[in-house]
Protein backbone atom coordinates (compact mmCIF):
# COMPACT_ATOMS: atom_id res chain seq x y z
CA UNK A 1 0.00 0.00 0.00
CA UNK A 2 1.56 3.61 -0.98
CA UNK A 3 2.17 5.67 2.09
CA UNK A 4 -0.77 8.20 2.98
CA UNK A 5 -0.57 11.80 0.73
CA UNK A 6 0.80 14.41 3.47
CA UNK A 7 -1.39 16.89 2.68
CA UNK A 8 -0.93 21.13 2.73
CA UNK A 9 -3.30 23.23 5.01
CA UNK A 10 -2.96 26.78 5.18
CA UNK A 11 -5.10 27.73 8.50
CA UNK A 12 -6.89 31.28 8.25
CA UNK A 13 -7.97 32.55 11.57
CA UNK A 14 -8.20 36.32 13.36
CA UNK A 15 -6.90 34.37 16.87
CA UNK A 16 -4.95 31.57 17.96
CA UNK A 17 -3.72 30.77 21.84
CA UNK A 18 -1.37 31.45 23.24
CA UNK A 19 -0.88 34.42 21.24
CA UNK A 20 -4.22 35.92 21.15
CA UNK A 21 -7.60 35.11 22.41
CA UNK A 22 -11.40 36.41 22.64
CA UNK A 23 -13.32 33.21 22.76
CA UNK A 24 -13.37 29.55 21.40
CA UNK A 25 -11.91 30.24 17.92
CA UNK A 26 -8.59 30.87 19.20
CA UNK A 27 -8.73 27.44 21.14
CA UNK A 28 -9.57 25.34 17.94
CA UNK A 29 -7.03 27.41 15.68
CA UNK A 30 -4.41 25.97 18.37
CA UNK A 31 -5.53 22.36 19.03
CA UNK A 32 -6.38 21.55 15.45
CA UNK A 33 -3.51 22.47 13.30
CA UNK A 34 -1.20 21.31 16.21
CA UNK A 35 -2.81 17.76 15.95
CA UNK A 36 -2.91 17.69 12.18
CA UNK A 37 0.44 18.47 11.92
CA UNK A 38 0.91 15.69 14.62
CA UNK A 39 -0.71 13.28 12.82
CA UNK A 40 1.92 13.74 9.53
CA UNK A 41 0.39 16.58 7.71
CA UNK A 42 1.59 19.82 7.12
CA UNK A 43 -0.05 22.83 8.70
CA UNK A 44 0.86 26.67 8.35
CA UNK A 45 -1.26 29.40 10.25
CA UNK A 46 -1.93 33.20 8.91
CA UNK A 47 -3.18 35.78 12.10
CA UNK A 48 -3.13 38.99 12.45
CA UNK A 49 -0.23 40.30 14.86
CA UNK A 50 -2.27 42.55 17.19
CA UNK A 51 -0.38 45.25 19.38
CA UNK A 52 -1.12 42.81 22.27
CA UNK A 53 0.59 40.13 20.84
CA UNK A 54 3.97 39.74 22.67
CA UNK A 55 6.90 39.85 19.56
CA UNK A 56 9.61 39.04 21.63
CA UNK A 57 8.19 36.22 24.01
CA UNK A 58 7.10 34.32 20.96
CA UNK A 59 10.19 35.23 18.53
CA UNK A 60 8.63 36.61 16.26
CA UNK A 61 10.71 37.50 13.14
CA UNK A 62 11.41 39.20 9.45
CA UNK A 63 10.62 36.98 6.55
CA UNK A 64 12.73 39.01 3.14
CA UNK A 65 10.85 37.90 0.85
CA UNK A 66 7.25 38.97 2.94
CA UNK A 67 8.36 41.93 3.70
CA UNK A 68 6.79 45.15 2.94
CA UNK A 69 4.32 43.69 -0.19
CA UNK A 70 1.42 46.01 -1.49
CA UNK A 71 -1.69 45.94 -1.91
CA UNK A 72 -5.27 48.23 -3.05
CA UNK A 73 -7.69 48.27 -0.82
CA UNK A 74 -10.40 50.46 -2.94
CA UNK A 75 -7.77 53.44 -3.90
CA UNK A 76 -6.19 53.20 -0.83
CA UNK A 77 -2.50 51.47 -1.46
CA UNK A 78 -1.47 49.32 1.99
CA UNK A 79 1.79 48.36 2.99
CA UNK A 80 1.87 45.01 4.99
CA UNK A 81 4.63 42.27 6.07
CA UNK A 82 4.20 38.71 6.62
CA UNK A 83 6.36 37.65 9.73
CA UNK A 84 7.50 34.39 11.04
CA UNK A 85 7.37 32.22 14.15
CA UNK A 86 6.29 28.65 15.49
CA UNK A 87 2.50 27.31 17.40
CA UNK A 88 5.14 25.27 19.88
CA UNK A 89 2.70 22.48 21.38
CA UNK A 90 3.76 19.54 23.62
CA UNK A 91 4.27 17.19 19.73
CA UNK A 92 4.50 19.67 17.60
CA UNK A 93 5.56 22.43 16.13
CA UNK A 94 3.68 24.69 13.53
CA UNK A 95 4.68 27.64 11.33
CA UNK A 96 2.89 30.40 11.95
CA UNK A 97 2.74 33.65 10.05
CA UNK A 98 1.51 37.26 11.61
CA UNK A 99 0.04 39.31 9.19
CA UNK A 100 1.89 42.56 10.52
CA UNK A 101 0.34 46.09 9.42
CA UNK A 102 0.84 49.06 12.53
CA UNK A 103 -2.49 50.84 11.11
CA UNK A 104 -4.84 48.30 11.05
CA UNK A 105 -3.27 45.77 13.45
CA UNK A 106 -0.02 46.66 15.56
CA UNK A 107 -1.21 49.95 17.21
CA UNK A 108 -4.24 48.27 18.61
CA UNK A 109 -4.31 46.24 21.68
CA UNK A 110 -8.05 45.04 20.95
CA UNK A 111 -9.37 42.47 18.26
CA UNK A 112 -12.68 43.74 16.84
CA UNK A 113 -13.30 46.33 19.24
CA UNK A 114 -12.33 49.57 20.65
CA UNK A 115 -12.29 48.74 24.65
CA UNK A 116 -12.80 52.62 25.53
CA UNK A 117 -16.21 52.42 23.39
CA UNK A 118 -16.93 48.85 23.57
CA UNK A 119 -18.16 49.53 19.53
CA UNK A 120 -16.53 47.71 16.58
CA UNK A 121 -13.61 49.37 14.90
CA UNK A 122 -15.03 51.23 11.98
CA UNK A 123 -12.51 49.84 9.61
CA UNK A 124 -12.79 46.12 10.57
CA UNK A 125 -13.88 45.49 6.74
CA UNK A 126 -10.54 47.15 5.56
CA UNK A 127 -8.80 44.81 8.09
CA UNK A 128 -9.75 41.69 7.35
CA UNK A 129 -10.14 42.71 3.68
CA UNK A 130 -6.62 42.90 3.78
CA UNK A 131 -6.40 39.51 5.83
CA UNK A 132 -7.84 37.88 2.87
CA UNK A 133 -5.59 39.24 0.44
CA UNK A 134 -2.32 38.59 2.27
CA UNK A 135 -3.14 34.82 2.17
CA UNK A 136 -2.70 34.92 -1.84
CA UNK A 137 0.64 37.47 -1.37
CA UNK A 138 1.56 34.60 1.03
CA UNK A 139 1.32 31.98 -1.24
CA UNK A 140 2.78 33.41 -4.30
CA UNK A 141 5.76 34.93 -2.45
CA UNK A 142 6.83 31.46 -0.76
CA UNK A 143 5.57 29.28 -3.68
CA UNK A 144 4.23 27.09 -0.57
CA UNK A 145 0.90 25.65 -2.22
CA UNK A 146 -2.11 24.17 0.27
CA UNK A 147 -3.98 21.99 -0.97
CA UNK A 148 -6.77 23.37 0.73
CA UNK A 149 -6.99 26.56 2.20
CA UNK A 150 -8.94 26.66 5.95
CA UNK A 151 -11.13 29.86 6.64
CA UNK A 152 -12.96 30.80 9.71
CA UNK A 153 -15.44 32.42 10.23
CA UNK A 154 -16.43 35.96 8.53
CA UNK A 155 -12.85 37.00 8.99
CA UNK A 156 -11.87 34.45 6.66
CA UNK A 157 -14.81 34.77 4.33
CA UNK A 158 -13.97 37.00 1.32
CA UNK A 159 -11.26 34.02 0.46
CA UNK A 160 -13.08 31.97 -1.32
CA UNK A 161 -14.79 34.63 -3.14
CA UNK A 162 -11.37 36.03 -4.65
CA UNK A 163 -9.95 32.50 -5.33
CA UNK A 164 -12.98 32.06 -7.03
CA UNK A 165 -12.98 35.52 -8.88
CA UNK A 166 -9.96 37.70 -8.70
CA UNK A 167 -7.52 34.71 -8.48
CA UNK A 168 -9.22 32.31 -11.06
CA UNK A 169 -6.89 32.71 -13.83
CA UNK A 170 -3.84 32.15 -11.65
CA UNK A 171 -2.82 29.00 -12.53
CA UNK A 172 -0.55 28.45 -9.28
CA UNK A 173 -3.91 28.73 -7.35
CA UNK A 174 -6.31 26.65 -9.83
CA UNK A 175 -5.29 23.52 -7.97
CA UNK A 176 -6.65 24.90 -4.23
CA UNK A 177 -9.77 24.14 -2.53
CA UNK A 178 -11.62 25.87 -0.15
CA UNK A 179 -12.93 24.58 3.45
CA UNK A 180 -15.46 27.50 5.20
CA UNK A 181 -15.59 26.83 8.93
CA UNK A 182 -18.57 28.09 10.29
CA UNK A 183 -17.93 28.50 14.16
CA UNK A 184 -21.30 30.62 15.07
CA UNK A 185 -23.60 31.75 12.69
CA UNK A 186 -24.89 35.04 14.45
CA UNK A 187 -21.13 36.64 13.57
CA UNK A 188 -21.75 37.77 10.04
CA UNK A 189 -19.35 40.61 9.06
CA UNK A 190 -21.85 43.04 7.75
CA UNK A 191 -20.89 46.52 6.25
CA UNK A 192 -22.35 49.40 4.63
CA UNK A 193 -22.37 49.50 0.85
CA UNK A 194 -19.15 51.20 0.26
CA UNK A 195 -17.24 48.43 1.14
CA UNK A 196 -18.26 46.76 -1.85
CA UNK A 197 -15.63 48.72 -3.49
CA UNK A 198 -13.24 48.32 -1.26
CA UNK A 199 -12.90 44.42 -1.83
CA UNK A 200 -12.32 44.95 -5.58
CA UNK A 201 -14.60 42.27 -5.97
CA UNK A 202 -16.24 41.82 -9.66
CA UNK A 203 -19.52 44.24 -10.16
CA UNK A 204 -21.87 41.29 -10.31
CA UNK A 205 -21.45 40.33 -6.98
CA UNK A 206 -22.43 43.59 -5.64
CA UNK A 207 -25.91 42.35 -5.48
CA UNK A 208 -28.56 39.50 -2.99
CA UNK A 209 -27.57 37.16 -5.32
CA UNK A 210 -23.94 37.97 -4.78
CA UNK A 211 -22.47 39.29 -1.88
CA UNK A 212 -25.15 41.68 -0.41
CA UNK A 213 -27.21 40.60 2.27
CA UNK A 214 -30.59 42.55 2.63
CA UNK A 215 -28.46 45.07 1.38
CA UNK A 216 -25.56 45.34 3.53
CA UNK A 217 -21.51 43.71 2.39
CA UNK A 218 -22.39 40.68 4.33
CA UNK A 219 -18.34 38.27 4.14
CA UNK A 220 -20.13 36.05 5.83
CA UNK A 221 -22.27 34.89 3.43
CA UNK A 222 -19.24 35.26 0.57
CA UNK A 223 -17.92 32.47 2.08
CA UNK A 224 -20.80 30.37 2.23
CA UNK A 225 -21.66 31.21 -1.44
CA UNK A 226 -17.60 30.37 -2.77
CA UNK A 227 -16.25 27.95 -0.08
CA UNK A 228 -15.59 24.59 -2.06
CA UNK A 229 -17.06 22.95 1.41
CA UNK A 230 -18.86 24.51 4.79
CA UNK A 231 -18.60 23.00 7.77
CA UNK A 232 -19.87 24.17 10.89
CA UNK A 233 -18.49 22.54 14.89
CA UNK A 234 -21.35 20.06 15.45
CA UNK A 235 -23.56 17.96 13.31
CA UNK A 236 -26.64 18.68 14.52
CA UNK A 237 -26.12 22.70 14.28
CA UNK A 238 -25.31 21.73 10.90
CA UNK A 239 -28.55 20.52 9.97
CA UNK A 240 -30.30 23.12 12.50
CA UNK A 241 -28.89 26.13 10.22
CA UNK A 242 -29.82 24.47 7.04
CA UNK A 243 -33.04 23.76 7.48
CA UNK A 244 -34.52 26.81 10.66
CA UNK A 245 -34.60 29.96 10.54
CA UNK A 246 -34.50 30.32 13.99
CA UNK A 247 -30.95 28.88 13.94
CA UNK A 248 -29.84 30.28 10.14
CA UNK A 249 -29.88 34.00 11.20
CA UNK A 250 -31.26 35.16 7.58
CA UNK A 251 -28.74 32.82 5.64
CA UNK A 252 -31.26 29.89 5.56
CA UNK A 253 -31.31 30.37 1.73
CA UNK A 254 -27.80 30.52 1.65
CA UNK A 255 -27.48 27.58 3.41
CA UNK A 256 -30.18 25.35 2.30
CA UNK A 257 -28.72 25.81 -1.54
CA UNK A 258 -25.60 24.29 -0.09
CA UNK A 259 -26.88 21.68 2.47
CA UNK A 260 -24.80 18.77 0.18
CA UNK A 261 -21.69 20.59 1.04
CA UNK A 262 -22.29 21.44 4.79
CA UNK A 263 -20.29 19.24 7.05
CA UNK A 264 -20.65 19.24 11.22
CA UNK A 265 -17.59 18.06 13.09
CA UNK A 266 -17.37 18.34 17.14
CA UNK A 267 -14.75 20.36 18.46
CA UNK A 268 -12.34 18.51 20.81
CA UNK A 269 -10.89 19.60 24.45
CA UNK A 270 -7.40 19.66 25.33
CA UNK A 271 -7.48 16.81 28.06
CA UNK A 272 -3.91 17.75 29.03
CA UNK A 273 -5.85 21.10 30.61
CA UNK A 274 -9.24 19.87 31.40
CA UNK A 275 -8.78 16.65 33.12
CA UNK A 276 -9.50 15.57 36.59
CA UNK A 277 -6.67 13.37 37.26
CA UNK A 278 -4.00 15.80 35.73
CA UNK A 279 -5.79 19.33 36.72
CA UNK A 280 -2.70 20.87 38.97
CA UNK A 281 -5.81 23.92 39.34
CA UNK A 282 -8.21 22.38 41.47
CA UNK A 283 -8.58 21.63 45.04
CA UNK A 284 -7.62 17.80 44.84
CA UNK A 285 -7.64 15.82 41.45
CA UNK A 286 -9.40 12.41 40.93
CA UNK A 287 -11.41 10.32 38.84
CA UNK A 288 -14.20 8.07 38.09
CA UNK A 289 -12.90 5.63 40.65
CA UNK A 290 -12.32 8.21 43.06
CA UNK A 291 -15.34 10.28 42.62
CA UNK A 292 -15.47 10.87 47.01
CA UNK A 293 -12.37 13.22 46.16
CA UNK A 294 -14.79 15.39 43.78
CA UNK A 295 -16.68 16.47 47.30
CA UNK A 296 -12.88 17.71 48.70
CA UNK A 297 -13.61 20.16 45.06
CA UNK A 298 -17.33 21.00 46.09
CA UNK A 299 -16.10 21.80 49.92
CA UNK A 300 -12.94 24.41 48.49
CA UNK A 301 -15.50 25.55 45.31
CA UNK A 302 -18.18 26.36 48.29
CA UNK A 303 -15.40 28.16 50.47
CA UNK A 304 -14.33 29.82 48.08
CA UNK A 305 -17.60 31.70 47.23
CA UNK A 306 -18.05 32.06 50.57
CA UNK A 307 -21.09 29.44 50.79
CA UNK A 308 -21.44 27.08 53.20
CA UNK A 309 -20.66 23.24 52.27
CA UNK A 310 -22.99 21.13 52.64
CA UNK A 311 -22.43 17.66 50.80
CA UNK A 312 -26.09 16.57 50.01
CA UNK A 313 -27.74 19.89 48.53
CA UNK A 314 -26.75 19.89 44.97
CA UNK A 315 -24.24 22.85 43.64
CA UNK A 316 -25.15 24.04 40.46
CA UNK A 317 -22.59 26.01 38.11
CA UNK A 318 -22.58 27.79 35.45
CA UNK A 319 -19.71 29.83 33.28
CA UNK A 320 -20.58 31.38 29.91
CA UNK A 321 -21.14 34.82 28.27
CA UNK A 322 -24.11 36.49 30.75
CA UNK A 323 -26.89 36.72 27.43
CA UNK A 324 -29.98 35.71 26.34
CA UNK A 325 -29.36 32.75 23.62
CA UNK A 326 -27.00 31.42 26.42
CA UNK A 327 -30.23 30.70 28.50
CA UNK A 328 -30.16 33.82 30.69
CA UNK A 329 -33.51 34.53 30.21
CA UNK A 330 -34.54 31.67 31.32
CA UNK A 331 -32.35 31.71 34.44
CA UNK A 332 -33.76 35.08 34.92
CA UNK A 333 -37.45 34.42 34.65
CA UNK A 334 -36.85 31.01 36.95
CA UNK A 335 -34.44 32.80 39.58
CA UNK A 336 -37.42 32.81 42.04
CA UNK A 337 -38.20 29.73 41.98
CA UNK A 338 -34.91 28.02 41.49
CA UNK A 339 -33.66 30.09 44.89
CA UNK A 340 -37.10 28.33 46.39
CA UNK A 341 -35.40 25.30 46.11
CA UNK A 342 -32.51 23.18 47.85
CA UNK A 343 -29.69 24.25 45.83
CA UNK A 344 -26.85 26.34 45.41
CA UNK A 345 -25.98 28.27 42.61
CA UNK A 346 -22.79 29.84 41.31
CA UNK A 347 -22.59 31.89 38.03
CA UNK A 348 -18.99 33.16 36.15
CA UNK A 349 -19.15 35.19 33.15
CA UNK A 350 -19.29 38.23 32.00
CA UNK A 351 -21.88 40.22 29.15
CA UNK A 352 -25.05 42.15 29.02
CA UNK A 353 -24.97 44.59 31.25
CA UNK A 354 -28.71 43.59 32.52
CA UNK A 355 -27.63 40.47 33.31
CA UNK A 356 -24.23 41.88 35.58
CA UNK A 357 -27.25 44.19 37.70
CA UNK A 358 -29.48 41.23 37.80
CA UNK A 359 -26.98 38.83 38.76
CA UNK A 360 -25.36 42.02 41.75
CA UNK A 361 -28.99 42.42 43.09
CA UNK A 362 -29.48 38.64 43.63
CA UNK A 363 -26.43 38.28 45.37
CA UNK A 364 -27.62 40.67 47.84
CA UNK A 365 -31.52 39.59 48.24
CA UNK A 366 -29.81 35.55 48.32
CA UNK A 367 -26.45 35.30 50.19
CA UNK A 368 -25.75 31.78 51.13
CA UNK A 369 -27.82 30.05 47.90
CA UNK A 370 -26.49 32.13 45.01
CA UNK A 371 -22.71 33.13 44.25
CA UNK A 372 -21.08 34.91 41.22
CA UNK A 373 -18.03 36.47 39.60
CA UNK A 374 -18.55 38.88 36.85
CA UNK A 375 -15.72 38.95 34.53
CA UNK A 376 -13.56 35.35 33.65
CA UNK A 377 -11.33 33.76 35.67
CA UNK A 378 -9.56 30.62 34.20
CA UNK A 379 -8.90 29.36 37.61
CA UNK A 380 -11.96 30.05 38.66
CA UNK A 381 -13.29 27.83 35.79
CA UNK A 382 -11.57 24.58 36.89
CA UNK A 383 -13.05 25.12 40.12
CA UNK A 384 -16.61 25.25 39.38
CA UNK A 385 -15.94 22.22 36.98
CA UNK A 386 -14.36 20.12 39.57
CA UNK A 387 -16.61 20.96 42.69
CA UNK A 388 -20.40 21.38 41.12
CA UNK A 389 -22.91 18.61 40.75
CA UNK A 390 -24.49 20.10 38.06
CA UNK A 391 -23.67 22.08 35.19
CA UNK A 392 -26.10 24.22 33.50
CA UNK A 393 -26.08 24.58 29.97
CA UNK A 394 -29.89 25.91 29.13
CA UNK A 395 -28.50 27.77 25.49
CA UNK A 396 -31.36 28.85 23.02
CA UNK A 397 -28.74 27.82 20.52
CA UNK A 398 -25.08 26.19 20.42
CA UNK A 399 -23.17 25.04 17.82
CA UNK A 400 -20.61 23.18 19.75
CA UNK A 401 -19.82 24.28 22.89
CA UNK A 402 -17.00 22.80 25.35
CA UNK A 403 -18.43 23.56 28.84
CA UNK A 404 -21.11 20.49 28.43
CA UNK A 405 -18.00 18.59 27.47
CA UNK A 406 -15.25 19.44 30.56
CA UNK A 407 -18.28 18.71 32.90
CA UNK A 408 -18.62 15.38 31.47
CA UNK A 409 -15.26 14.39 31.94
CA UNK A 410 -15.71 15.98 35.60
CA UNK A 411 -18.13 13.92 36.75
CA UNK A 412 -20.42 17.41 36.91
CA UNK A 413 -23.81 16.24 35.63
CA UNK A 414 -24.88 18.62 32.61
CA UNK A 415 -27.98 19.82 32.15
CA UNK A 416 -28.54 21.16 28.53
CA UNK A 417 -31.25 22.28 26.03
CA UNK A 418 -31.03 19.36 23.37
CA UNK A 419 -29.89 21.54 20.73
CA UNK A 420 -26.63 21.72 18.36
CA UNK A 421 -23.58 20.46 19.91
CA UNK A 422 -25.45 19.78 23.49
CA UNK A 423 -27.59 17.39 20.92
CA UNK A 424 -24.53 15.60 20.01
CA UNK A 425 -22.72 15.23 23.27
CA UNK A 426 -25.47 15.14 26.16
CA UNK A 427 -27.52 12.33 25.88
CA UNK A 428 -30.42 12.37 28.49
CA UNK A 429 -30.59 9.49 31.11
CA UNK A 430 -32.52 6.74 30.66
CA UNK A 431 -33.90 5.30 34.16
CA UNK A 432 -35.09 2.29 32.31
CA UNK A 433 -31.76 1.16 31.09
CA UNK A 434 -29.05 3.26 32.56
CA UNK A 435 -27.98 5.04 29.64
CA UNK A 436 -27.45 8.48 29.50
CA UNK A 437 -24.92 10.94 30.75
CA UNK A 438 -26.86 13.85 31.65
CA UNK A 439 -30.03 15.88 31.55
CA UNK A 440 -31.82 17.73 28.54
CA UNK A 441 -35.03 19.17 27.72
CA UNK A 442 -36.28 20.27 23.87
CA UNK A 443 -38.53 23.38 24.08
CA UNK A 444 -37.19 26.59 25.21
CA UNK A 445 -39.29 27.40 27.94
CA UNK A 446 -39.24 28.09 31.57
CA UNK A 447 -41.69 25.58 32.38
CA UNK A 448 -39.17 23.04 30.75
CA UNK A 449 -36.41 23.90 32.34
CA UNK A 450 -37.99 23.66 35.53
CA UNK A 451 -39.35 19.92 35.16
CA UNK A 452 -35.72 19.11 34.26
CA UNK A 453 -34.20 20.50 36.74
CA UNK A 454 -36.65 19.31 39.18
CA UNK A 455 -35.80 15.80 37.51
CA UNK A 456 -32.51 15.89 38.19
CA UNK A 457 -32.57 17.07 41.29
CA UNK A 458 -34.81 14.14 42.72
CA UNK A 459 -32.29 11.62 41.60
CA UNK A 460 -29.36 13.15 43.08
CA UNK A 461 -31.02 13.72 46.30
CA UNK A 462 -32.72 10.38 46.79
CA UNK A 463 -30.93 7.68 44.25
CA UNK A 464 -27.08 8.46 44.98
CA UNK A 465 -26.73 5.02 43.13
CA UNK A 466 -27.97 6.11 40.48
CA UNK A 467 -26.19 9.97 39.97
CA UNK A 468 -23.10 7.90 40.64
CA UNK A 469 -23.79 5.69 37.67
CA UNK A 470 -24.75 9.07 35.46
CA UNK A 471 -21.52 10.61 36.08
CA UNK A 472 -19.73 7.39 35.55
CA UNK A 473 -21.28 7.06 32.32
CA UNK A 474 -20.29 10.81 31.46
CA UNK A 475 -16.65 10.18 32.39
CA UNK A 476 -16.32 7.60 30.17
CA UNK A 477 -16.64 10.42 27.20
CA UNK A 478 -13.83 10.93 24.45
CA UNK A 479 -13.77 14.27 23.09
CA UNK A 480 -9.76 14.39 22.43
CA UNK A 481 -8.55 16.24 19.29
CA UNK A 482 -7.70 12.81 18.01
CA UNK A 483 -11.07 12.46 17.40
CA UNK A 484 -12.30 15.95 15.51
CA UNK A 485 -8.66 15.83 13.98
CA UNK A 486 -9.30 12.67 12.24
CA UNK A 487 -12.87 13.73 10.93
CA UNK A 488 -10.94 17.35 9.23
CA UNK A 489 -8.84 14.94 7.44
CA UNK A 490 -11.59 12.80 5.91
CA UNK A 491 -13.20 15.82 4.91
CA UNK A 492 -9.91 17.85 3.61
CA UNK A 493 -9.26 14.27 1.58
CA UNK A 494 -12.66 14.37 0.23
CA UNK A 495 -12.66 17.73 -0.82
CA UNK A 496 -8.99 17.64 -2.91
CA UNK A 497 -10.84 14.61 -4.42
CA UNK A 498 -14.10 16.34 -5.68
Amino acid sequence: MPPAKKLKILFVTSEVVPFIKTGGLADVSSALPQKLQELGHLIRIVVPKYGAIDERKFKIHEVVRLKDLTTKIGNKEVVFSLRSSFLIGQKARVQIYFLDNPEYFGMRHSLYSDPITGKDYADNDERFILLAKSVFALINKLGWVPDVIHCNDWQGGLIPAYLKTLQKEDETLKTIKTLFTVHNLGYQGEYGKSTFAKTGLPDKLNSETGILQNGKVNFLKAGLQFADFINTVSESYAKEICSDDGFSNGLKDVLAKRKKDVFGIINGIDTLIWNPEKDKIIAKKYSAKTLEDKLVNKKSLSEKFGLKYEPNVPLLGMISRLEDSKGFDLIQKTFKELMGMNIKLIVLGTGDRKYHKFFEEALFKHKGKFACYLGFDDGLAHFIEAGSDIFLMPSLYEPCGLNQMYSLVYGTVPLVRDTGGLADTVQRFKESDGTGNGFSFKKYTETEFLKELKHAIKIYTNDKKTWTKIQKNGMKSNFTWLNSSKNYIELYKKLVAS
